[in-house]
């Protein structure tokens, strides 16, 4: 591992984070180190590892005291800045090492005691109020804070270095990192962070004072120093040796279990995975909780997933604890899916998902039983799916946390690789797992995330880069939706993202192809797995007298205004059909369908087609749990209704524009956003389907019976 320490951009990085104050040098000096460590996914990952420095501060009455700063618990390294560190009284934490330290050990019942509120509660009444450091914020001391307390150094560096666990998750792990690392580093057996792994580490320093940093086996290597760059260099020093020892060793080629003669693709597996990974929401509602996919595939993860020992190797657990909250003990493992017969790929997925929940909740009953702690059981279903053929699937309530557990499972079929061609991987036990997954400090870090009423659902919506389609992706994005916006050019489309902001999928596509089309829906499936709500919006304002108008135009109106809807609504339906949790089509109709203009018969001719498609799908497809609405907007600013038109339509009609725009019973000019959240309430709305809402501020003229 390259060591990236450069002392131009330390000093650029200093200028950046403090004024020249001694103690917050020194802290930008930690801040520099742990963003070089936040660079390396190797080394930590989304929030996890940990670095401090002891200093003296004064508080906000001009106290001094020695204070621990240690980045604040889920806050990640490679963006970590000075407002990230939580301070702390460095003495009255010591002396709960010394008052519990009795022979080497601190017993359980101790333990057990500060697992759960008395630890955080601890750490909460040590905090230190500052007047010369940073802006104080609400975070969450770090578990480890401890560790770092109880360890004499002045920087200490905390990582879940990769190379360290591939070779500590060995049965004789501590004999390979120890021959390795030598005297240098000290080795603690594994125990759950907090009191008791703080108090084991101190004891083994305390026999050996001289030591560089400490193994922690099955969970990290931490090193220290008297400088940020001390203890960052030992750092790269020591996983340098340890990488050198894997790549000696070589990577193990495992046999392949056969493959179909055809492997069905990603855009075809995806929703049928992400439908069976699901829950209902209440007995017979078919609304469900689900989750957003992220995929990922290369030589390494098709060399894992492949194996004719993934079962075995899958199932040994997680490579360091810090992953278990996230992703879970151990992934879901599903067969090959083969083209030639979808349905007995997706007979299989339920039936693989259906073994998984039964052996979480067996898990949970052993292990709650074996701990006696009272906690409720999270939901039984997997954060990882494995496919031969493929690679491997991400799950989360959003595509962030999706992209997440996919990157640690990437990084985790690597190592286990690694491991596997040492000798044999071997994690921690079922309880240790468990004490891991449900100790409340850990969970703190993922109860920190609210998520909004369509967090897990994707919504696609077409003409999405101006006017009613972006007010409509807008208001789905601030309740918690991914979304998959269509338009037809890329430049209209990077505006419209950079707006909606976060993980947006813009994709050029011109609804009256289907090919461009189909394309569309393959993509929202690469990307996040299917799609559940589809806003269908395109429309062209086609005018010209009826008896008068050329079939070429009456043609191309119906293109657009009709058969793009039913172009969107087909594959739509497609997908759903492969998830088998329902959905909801969602179309912009028009006051046209039923309330015609005069001279707008190429534009209200497939509009008033479209009304029936509504109902259509309705129809048809309830039986699916499709849901089928519309809605049934008048006189709304966009590029259907432009600046030029409003004022030839109010001038053909005597009227100002203001007049014109608000000629309803309300007198109001109805807007984009009144039109999207009329489309967000249909989405809601679980019990309603072949409906058509109007949005016009009144016109009874066009008002449906």
């Amino acid at each position: 591992m390259q060591n990236l320490w450069n002392d131009a951009d330390l000093q650029c990085s200093v200028k950046e984070q403090c004024n020249t104050s001694e103690t917050q040098i020194e802290l930008a000096e930690l801040v520099y180190a742990s963003r070089l460590l936040g660079r390396e996914s190797s080394l930590v990952m989304h929030g996890g590892g940990n670095t401090s420095v002891k200093c003296e501060l004064v508080d906000m009455v001009g106290n001094r005291a020695e204070v621990l700063l240690i980045k604040a618990s889920g806050v990640d390294l490679s963006r970590v800045t000075s407002s990230d560190y939580t301070s702390l009284r460095l003495v009255p934490l010591r002396k709960l090492g010394e008052l519990f330290h009795h022979n080497g050990r601190v017993s359980e019942e101790v333990l057990n005691r500060f697992s759960t509120k008395e630890f955080k509660h601890l750490l909460l009444l040590n905090m230190f109020s500052l007047t010369d450091h940073v802006a104080e914020k609400r975070l969450t001391p770090s578990i480890e804070t401890l560790l770092h307390a109880f360890l004499p150094h002045k920087f200490i560096l905390h990582t879940h270095s990769f190379a360290l666990l591939t070779l500590s998750n060995q049965p004789d792990g501590d004999t390979l990192c120890n021959e390795i690392l030598g005297n240098s580093f000290g080795s603690v057996a594994y125990i759950k962070p907090g009191l008791g792994l703080a108090r084991s580490a101190s004891v083994v320093y305390e026999a050996n004072p001289d030591i560089q940093g400490l193994i922690l086996h099955k969970h990290g290597l931490v090193t220290f120093g008297s400088t940020a760059q001390e203890a960052y260099s030992r750092m790269i020093d020591a996983v340098t040796l340890l990488e050198e020892c894997i790549a000696h060793a070589g990577r193990k080629k495992f046999p392949s279990v056969t493959l179909p003669a055809v492997v069905a693709s990603v855009e075809v597996a995806a929703p049928v995975l992400r439908g069976a990974c699901v829950d209902e929401k209440a007995p017979g509602t078919r609304e469900y909780h689900q989750f957003i996919l992220d995929f990922r595939t290369s030589a390494a993860i098709l060399n894992y997933v492949n194996s004719s020992e993934l079962d075995r190797i899958s199932r040994k657990g997680a490579m360091t604890p810090d992953f278990i909250i996230r992703t879970k003990n151990r992934p879901l493992v599903v067969p090959a899916p083969d083209a030639s017969d979808i349905p007995a790929f997706k007979a299989a997925v339920h039936e693989a998902v259906q073994r998984y929940r039964l052996e979480y909740i067996e898990y949970f009953s052993t292990q709650q039983a074996a701990t006696a702690m009272p906690v409720t059981m999270l939901d039984p279903l997997p954060r990882v799916v494995l496919v031969p053929g493929l690679g491997l699937f991400g799950l989360g309530k959003t595509a962030e946390s999706a992209a997440v557990n996919a990157d640690i499972a990437t990084c985790t079929a690597s190592a286990i690789l690694d491991a596997e061609s040492l000798g044999t991987f071997d994690s921690i036990s079922d309880r240790e797992a468990f004490e891991i997954e449900y100790w409340d400090m850990e969970q703190a870090k993922m109860n920190k995330v609210h998520h909004d009423v369509f967090a897990g659902k994707v919504v696609m919506v077409t003409g999405a880069a101006s006017g009613i389609g972006l007010a409509t992706a807008k208001a789905f994005r601030q309740k918690g939706a991914e979304l998959v916006i269509l338009d037809l050019t890329r430049e209209s489309l990077d505006r419209a993202a950079e707006e909606l902001g976060g993980n947006v999928l813009a994709i050029t596509c011109d609804v009256t192809s289907r090919a461009e089309v189909r394309a569309a829906f393959d993509a929202a499936c690469r990307r996040f797995g299917g799609v559940d709500i589809i806003v269908s919006n395109v429309g062209v304002a086609i005018q010209g007298r009826i008896g008068d108008v050329s079939d070429e135009l009456l043609r191309k109106s119906f293109e657009i205004n009709f058969f793009s809807h039913q172009s969107i609504a087909q594959d739509a339906v497609r997908v759903m059909k492969l998830q088998g949790t329902g959905g909801v089509l969602l179309f912009n109709v028009s006051k046209q369908a039923v309330n015609p203009g005069p001279d707008f018969g190429p534009y209200g001719l497939p509009k008033a087609a479209t009304l029936f498609l509504v109902r259509q799908y309705a129809l048809d497809h309830g039986r699916d749990g499709i849901r089928s609405n519309g809605i049934n907007a008048d006189r709304i600013r966009s590029g259907l209704l432009t600046e030029e038109m409003i004022k030839a339509r109010s001038a053909a009609r005597g009227l100002s524009e203001r007049e014109y725009m608000a000629g309803n019973l309300l007198q109001l000019e109805v807007t984009a956003e009144d039109v999207a959240e009329a489309f967000v309430h249909l989405a809601l709305e679980t019990r309603t389907t072949g409906s058509i809402t109007t949005v016009d501020g009144g016109n009874i003229a066009a008002a449906l019976r």
